[in-house]
């Protein structure tokens, strides 16, 4: 397949080397040249556009069989997150519209769901975000299935958990730095996916997943903080975090719930390398402990 990839970070660059290993032809497109050196080595070749601005569509390459859009907003503020999802969207919709892929994946968040009960939400549940940046991704969102139903756009969403692996992990960061604290009794959830297994969702997704669907992509076991902790602990002998005050959301308003991946796993068949976070954070500690970083 002739594959784009749109935001080659922290999800997009190993997925490139994914699919470039797969044999497929794989353009990485970003907005700096920065990683130009990266995606060479793993075989993407390196193209550079800004997905904000709607002048520059000849950028990229033409005959595409697959695309997908991990592109993020950097930690931006709000009107970044408007810019690089909703503008960036609308944008691409109408780059690709005179000639659409055969997929598109676009990689959105279970922060879309706004549900604070600890309930089991799927793909059908109710998405009412409580903060502006969770409606941003949810009106992205609908410009998609929008486009996917009016114009038989080949749209795909993936609402992704919270990330962990190499380097990234908030949580687990702080423990390791003793910053940690339990909010409360310890008892909201944590949805979590190891970087890995996200790679392998869209993978999944690109070869499998239906236009006009959304698929979870979250591993097996929501766990509450408390036992996240209880565990950190216990693998590496250190002393569990103190208690603190119930959280505050800051950027984010929190939530409580449990995301299902039961139609990833069942209608796609998706097969996670580290179906729940003790085998993914035990890669993550090994890692650490090979390269005597722990």
């Amino acid at each position: 397949m002739r594959v784009l990839i749109f935001g080659c970070g922290y999800v997009g660059l190993p997925l490139g080397a994914e699919l470039a290993r797969l044999g497929h032809e794989v353009f990485g497109l970003t907005r700096s040249g920065r990683r130009d050196a990266e995606l060479r080595a793993c075989g993407v070749e390196p193209l550079t556009a800004d997905i904000t601005r709607s002048d520059e569509p000849d950028a990229l390459p033409r005959m595409l069989d697959w695309v997908v859009n991990t592109v993020s907003s950097n930690r931006g503020g709000l009107e970044d997150y408007r810019k690089v999802y909703l503008g960036g969207t609308r944008n691409l919709l109408a780059w690709l519209g005179a000639a659409p892929p055969k997929k598109f994946v676009y990689t959105s968040s279970t922060s879309v769901y706004g549900q604070t009960d600890g309930s089991v939400v799927k793909e059908s549940s109710r998405t009412e975000p409580a903060d502006e940046p969770g409606r941003v991704l949810a009106q992205t969102e609908g410009l998609l299935l929008d486009a996917a139903r009016d114009r038989k756009f080949p749209a795909i969403i993936l609402r992704v958990a919270g990330i962990y692996g190499p380097g990234r992990g908030h949580l687990f960061q702080q423990f390791l730095k003793d910053q940690a604290r339990i909010p409360g009794r310890g008892e909201r959830l944590l949805n979590m996916i190891h970087r890995d297994d996200v790679v392998a969702s869209l993978v999944t997704a690109l070869r499998s997943g239906q236009p006009g669907e959304i698929y979870n992509a979250v591993d097996d076991e929501p766990v509450p903080q408390i036992h996240f902790f209880r565990w950190l602990s216990e693998t590496l002998g250190k002393n569990m975090p103190p208690f603190g005050p119930e959280e505050e959301g800051g950027k984010r308003t929190l939530t409580n719930k449990r995301v299902s991946n039961r139609k990833l796993r069942m209608e796609l068949g998706c097969v996670l390398r580290y179906p729940t976070f003790r085998q993914g954070y035990t890669a993550e500690v090994q890692r650490l402990q090979d390269a005597g970083e722990l």
